[in-house]
């Protein structure tokens, strides 16, 4: 830092030094690192932060701040793609910068989770179920038990609950009574840690949960469009990339039915042609596919060859499964 730069930071408040710094290493990250994580952190607490910086060391850099500042040094930036991270800069987030596997750090991010009780209020993150059996509570805490409608029986000396209590729904605030429950039976339900909801690479951003798709599940869907949009193409007669080598196939299948049909003969017919003037060749070739379970037995008379070759056969969506350019 220049020596004006430092008599201009020591003139400023506090607070306007604080900004300064923050703002400085935020230009810092943008500029050594092109990925960005953004996390969410509600109910993390300090001692879970300072765990997942320290797994992180190395690899990426946490960085938090005031949400009003990051919008500032994002407009100011002269990398106008950061501008379309100004929606994500909401609440209680932050940023992971870094150049590795994003799949790996992602894993490093949210592997670290914490138990914690309910509270009231809360906005549950899974369902929550109290177990039928022991409950571990005196019998004078049955009339506690019937005011949140929970069947009990007493036990050897204990309450012991008849059938599981479905006691909170995710995506549901927390009550007082479910609150006072658990504490009772000394659970705690939660685990609680930072989710990343959004990646930013490259420029690019896209939902965390495409992180999860591994390479074939990314083949099949290619394959799974490819062949939709071949059916597609084949069904209004309208000509694609990716109907093309179907339509060459059902081409060439017409023309083998009428040489088959026909006195006429070309090079790639000639084959068939001699299947069905050999017949002792034909049961072989029979034989041969019977075998090898490759397809229908061949059809023993011109007609039916024929008739069998110029069905076309359309390109089926198996959901992503082989794709055969050929049919």
């Amino acid at each position: 830092m220049a020596e004006e730069d430092k008599v201009d930071l020591e003139s400023m408040s506090k607070r306007k030094q604080r900004k300064h710094k923050y703002r400085a290493k935020l230009f810092a990250a943008i500029a050594e690192y092109k990925d960005i994580l953004i996390i969410n952190v509600d109910n993390v607490g300090s001692k879970q932060m300072q765990q997942v910086r320290m797994a992180l060391r190395g690899q990426a850099i946490v960085l938090m701040g005031k949400n009003t500042i990051i919008r500032k040094v994002f407009r100011d930036h002269e990398n106008a793609k950061l501008q379309s991270l100004l929606p994500y800069v909401r609440g209680n987030m932050g940023f992971v910068f870094c150049n590795g596997d994003l799949r790996a750090i992602r894993k490093t991010i949210t592997e670290n989770k914490v138990p914690a009780a309910a509270r009231p209020g809360l906005m549950a993150p899974t369902d929550v179920f109290i177990p039928a059996g022991p409950s571990g509570l005196d019998p004078g805490q049955t009339s506690f038990f019937q005011a949140l409608n929970i069947g009990t029986k007493i036990t050897k000396g204990a309450i012991e609950i008849i059938n599981q209590v479905h006691l909170i729904k995710a995506d549901e605030r927390v009550s007082a009574s479910a609150v006072a429950l658990l504490a009772k039976m000394n659970l705690k339900p939660f685990f609680f840690g930072i989710t990343v909801n959004t990646i930013y690479e490259n420029g690019s951003i896209y939902a965390a949960n495409v992180l999860d798709f591994s390479e074939s599940d990314l083949l099949n869907k290619f394959f799974s469009g490819v062949a939709k949009l071949a059916s597609i193409s084949m069904a209004i007669g309208y000509p694609t990339a990716a109907a093309l080598p179907h339509i060459v196939c059902r081409g060439f299948k017409n023309l083998l039915a009428l040489s088959l049909a026909t006195d006429y003969c070309f090079e790639e017919s000639k084959k068939y042609k001699d299947l069905l003037d050999n017949p002792e060749l034909l049961k072989a070739a029979q034989a041969a596919a019977a075998a090898s379970s490759a397809g229908p037995a061949a059809a023993t008379d011109k007609k039916e060859v024929a008739a069998a070759v110029a069905e076309p056969s359309e390109p089926e969506d198996d959901g992503g499964g082989d794709f055969d350019l050929f049919g």
